[in-house]
């Protein structure tokens, strides 16, 4: 998978050496991306491959000190090539996906630990193939611990959800994974920064199963790698490739921008 990601922030909060606008619990004001997917997985008859342009608006609600209020919205573009008795060439098909809104509370306990948790709804705005044709919702909570004996931009992030359908197509798949990354950001000299898991790719499925599956665990290898460009730009390539396949999520996977 190939993902591009650029963030833009119009607030002094994103200028901080430590805010290059992916940590969950250090959101700027105000941050729009752009990302762009390649991604393949496995497939009936063959590998299918989706590639999305997904547009990301974050937003920041400071409370108090120490409890902010972040909402994201997401609007996946997408193209993938599956083959179905509607598209028996496995010729591209152009459209939206899942949109999704999701709001979550934060509470920084102190200059070195915070906790949050919040949920996400996705709903079935993207035709078949190219949506799930359900409603879900995506419980998340994770905590933050900086690791200032490091640098001052390093931090250890885990954070959990559980993707589940709730409504839809009956005759589509029944949707029920939980999903993890333990996220481990090292901050590097010159803005440069590395993170391992930084997405919560790792699954466990307790749904239906989809093609190719002949167990319930995925586990890949996800790293990235970035730069802060300037206060207003950060730049990633992140790749990431199965482990353990068990649940074929993806074949292979990164991200830049």
């Amino acid at each position: 998978m190939l993902c591009a990601t650029e963030a833009f922030s119009q607030t002094a909060a994103s200028t901080a050496p430590d805010n290059n606008g992916l940590d969950f619990f250090r959101p700027p004001p105000n941050l729009f991306q752009f990302q762009y997917e390649y991604r393949t997985a496995p497939g009936t008859t063959r590998d299918v491959t989706t590639q999305t342009l997904n547009l990301r608006y974050d937003h920041a609600f400071y409370l108090s000190p120490t409890l902010t209020i972040v909402t994201r919205t997401d609007l996946p573009l997408l193209a993938r090539n599956t083959i179905n008795a509607s598209n028996p060439n496995g010729d591209y098909l152009y459209g939206v996906g899942d949109a999704d809104i999701q709001a979550a509370i934060i509470h920084d306990i102190d200059t070195r630990w915070a906790v949050g948790f919040g949920t996400r709804l996705i709903t079935p705005t993207g035709a078949d193939p190219l949506g799930s044709g359900k409603w879900r919702v995506m419980p998340i909570m994770g905590f933050r611990v900086a690791l200032p004996e490091i640098s001052k931009s390093s931090y250890f992030e885990p954070i959990f959800r559980y993707d589940v359908s709730v409504a839809g197509d009956p005759t589509r798949r029944n949707i029920s994974n939980l999903q993890f990354g333990p996220a481990l950001n090292i901050g590097l000299p010159d803005r440069w920064f590395v993170t391992f898991y930084p997405s919560q790719d790792i699954r466990i499925n307790f749904g239906d199963p989809i093609t190719g599956q002949t167990g319930r665990l995925f586990l890949p290898l996800d790293v990235r790698v970035g730069k802060k460009v300037s206060d207003h730009l950060a730049a990633s390539l992140e790749v990431g490739v199965p482990i353990i396949k068990d649940y074929p999520v993806y074949n292979s996977k990164a991200s830049f921008g």
